[in-house]
């Protein structure tokens, strides 16, 4: 299968090219000479284009689009996650069609149904936060119903939305990277004793997911892709942790404490404004202490997902492979 890549210089679009060029043409994505080595280590040919350019021509005789890129940020302009998330989904979107791929694979998360609450035993029912007040969450709610709504299966174009949560594992340039410094700056704490639970989604397991949705489950659908059972987040982090080579220290600050000047930092840097980054933002002290526990037994049924990584087995090759 031929299959054309956006967000292939990330976490889990890099994944995916160095997995599935084993057994797929691939070209990606690419905005910059960095990227187009990183593209090519993975085993894939790189296309000088962005969400801003992108044409049917940079796709022309892909069978099938993965999008991956996404503006993943906690803080800045709701212009710029707008951009990204929603209209550069829509230009793909329109330019794939044109230039007649036939299934359009979309990356989401749970985060798109988020909007400061605990989810307990969630499913695809329950509903995108179209009016979350977070950027990154509201953003990729209406980047999701676009990808459902432009599903057109009797003009041979089929969309469908794979929903990882706190994806994890060797390669992650953000999650790890970002604990290691807090933690050598002493400037971590965990958020409301870190006892929430969570779901996961290993990268290997994600990597088998996206490959199974170029050909399986409905168009126009959602799709959970996890781990397994939920975890507690402080026990899951301090695994992956240690697997990395550091540990974090067992200080605490209450939830509330911690949303409160959460807030008051978003409201200072934006009315001022401030150089830089809040030194907690909103989106951050309500993700790191809510209940996200979701179910996936929508892909087992109907994509036949079974995660072929165990949480183990999965520390196992990020202690061996670093983060």
């Amino acid at each position: 299968m031929k299959i054309f890549v956006t967000g292939a210089s990330g976490f889990v679009g890099n994944a995916f090219v160095r997995e599935c060029a084993k057994r797929h043409q691939i070209t990606a994505m690419s905005r910059s000479p960095a990227s187009d080595e990183k593209i090519k280590a993975a085993g894939a040919t790189p296309v000088r284009c962005s969400l801003d350019d992108v044409t049917a021509e940079h796709m022309r005789g892909a069978d099938a689009v993965m999008h991956c890129a996404a503006h993943v940020e906690e803080w800045g302009k709701w212009s710029d996650f707008w951009r990204f998330n929603v209209d550069g989904t829509k230009r793909m979107l329109v330019e794939a069609k044109k230039a007649g791929v036939k299934r359009f694979v979309h990356i989401g998360t749970e985060a798109a149904l988020f909007y400061g609450q605990n989810m307990r035993n969630v499913d695809e029912t329950y509903p995108l936060a179209f009016k979350s007040p977070f950027p990154y969450s509201r953003t990729k709610a209406f980047a999701e119903k676009a990808v459902r709504e432009a599903n057109d299966p009797a003009h041979a174009f089929e969309t469908i939305v794979v929903r990882p949560r706190f994806v994890w594992g060797p390669g992650d340039e953000t999650l790890l990277p970002v604990l290691r410094r807090m933690a050598g700056e002493g400037q971590f704490a965990w958020i409301g004793g870190g006892h929430n639970k969570t779901s996961t989604t290993y990268i290997g397991n994600l990597v088998y997911a996206m490959e199974l949705a170029l050909t399986k489950g409905k168009s126009g659908e959602a799709y959970f892709v996890l781990d397994g059972p939920p975890v507690e987040f402080r026990d899951m982090v301090t695994r992956m942790t240690r697997a990395a080579g550091f540990s974090l220290p067992d200080k605490e600050l209450p939830g509330w404490l911690v949303r409160a000047v959460a807030f008051a930092s978003e409201k200072a840097w934006r009315i001022l404004p401030l150089p830089g980054r809040p030194p907690v933002t909103r989106f951050a002290a309500n993700i790191m202490c809510r209940d996200c526990i979701l179910v996936d037994a929508k892909a087992r049924a109907e994509m036949g997902y079974s995660p072929p990584f165990t949480v183990d087995a999965g520390l196992k090759a990020l202690a061996e492979g670093g983060a």
